[in-house]
């Protein structure tokens, strides 16, 4: 199942996925333009073992061998249908979320109870970021906050700089 290499390196070119794109730029140079595969690992700075994975799987394959497998593990356990819901709930609103607040939304929703260290994962797997508060500029104090802070006497104290060796020790 070879495709030919005008086809292969417009399939190239329109691939998203990155670790992909990769894996058909060695096949492309390997196979389709008779480079050394040791030569093109070099290159992409990859191991001999990873290109006769990906060549053995292109192969036996063809293109969808160069593709992820679909990874095990536990199933989710809300559905996407109340995922979307949630999601489309924390969108419309434009204050932003605690965690408690989304994880209250979970349990509503879903009636699924999350450790709220997994709440931060969930989030940013569904594109969220956390919100970090703006500083605190020096204008926004008012007239007699700045009066009385210039009337404070100083509370700093000076420490002797160990560092310089030019300054004696007892003046």
């Amino acid at each position: 199942m070879t495709i030919t290499k005008t086809a292969f390196e417009m399939v190239y070119r329109a691939q998203k996925d990155v670790r992909v794109k990769e894996r058909m730029l060695l096949v492309l140079n390997v196979i389709y333009y008779g480079k050394i595969a040791a030569h093109v690992t070099r290159e992409i700075h990859k191991s001999k073992g990873w290109a006769c994975q990906w060549l053995k799987r292109y192969k036996e394959k063809g293109l969808e061998g160069l593709m992820d497998r679909p990874k095990g593990g536990r199933h989710p356990q809300v559905s996407r249908q109340i995922e979307y819901r949630i999601k489309t709930i924390l969108k419309e609103s434009n204050h932003g979320w605690t965690t408690k607040q989304v994880e209250e939304i979970i349990i509503q929703e879903s009636g699924v109870r999350y450790h709220h260290n997994y709440i931060y994962r969930i989030l940013r797997k569904w594109g969220f970021k956390q919100k970090v508060p703006r500083k605190v500029h020096v204008n926004t104090a008012s007239i007699e906050e700045k009066n009385d802070f210039k009337k404070r006497s100083v509370r700093y104290l000076w420490v002797r700089d160990t560092k310089r060796k030019d300054l004696p020790l007892y003046l």
